[in-house]
């Protein structure tokens, strides 16, 4: 019995090709190398799951930076003044 549910519980979680398919086509939608190409080009599920990643670490990439210069600003203003404030808000 406990064998069986766990085979369920397992088949649950797994993504349908369906899904696969449906998650492909949104992703491809929101990366910009992607999206810029011509309708006509196929790209495959791989590529665009591997742009996706990509994608994202740039943005990390991107946030980080913005944190940094962030914090520089902050340690070059007054720790009273509203710039002070309005910069620890974006920290947050």
């Amino acid at each position: 019995m406990s064998n069986r549910r766990s085979r369920q519980t397992s088949n649950a979680s797994r993504i349908s090709d369906d899904q696969m398919i449906d998650l492909v086509s949104k992703l491809r939608q929101f990366l910009p190398e992607i999206h810029e190409r011509r309708r006509s080009d196929k790209v495959s599920a791989s590529k665009v799951l591997q742009e996706t990643c990509n994608y994202i670490r740039k943005l990390h990439r991107e946030v980080d930076n913005l944190s940094d210069r962030l914090s520089q600003l902050l340690d070059s203003v007054d720790e009273d003044s509203p710039e002070a404030a309005v910069i620890r808000s974006l920290l947050m």
